[in-house]
């Protein structure tokens, strides 16, 4: 290992732990909530954050089923739109 690759890490480490401290994290945090929200003639999914939506579904149930799987694998939440875009439900599978 050469001198500029340890001096980089230590500056580095260094930073990180300046952040840590200051209650900063470096770069965004990603969430994985997944929201159950009115979209066409149905319902879609979307995570958090994201314009896209993750699936599409003709009834609100199944858009629900297929938002809770995907928020237990990430331990996220799930919330659940009325259709006039407020919420009417969350569940957290966080632990």
């Amino acid at each position: 290992m050469s001198k500029k690759n340890t001096i980089a890490d230590a500056i580095r480490q260094l930073i990180e732990a300046i952040f840590k401290a200051l209650g900063k994290d470096i770069g965004p945090k990603r969430t994985w909530h997944q929201h159950v929200v009115p979209y066409e003639d149905g319902w879609a999914v979307r995570r958090e954050g994201n314009k896209r939506i993750t699936s599409k579904h003709r009834k609100q149930s199944t858009a629900i089923r297929k938002a809770k799987t995907l928020a237990k694998r990430k331990k996220a939440d799930v919330i659940i739109h009325r259709e006039s875009g407020g919420i009417r439900d969350r569940i957290s599978y966080d632990d």
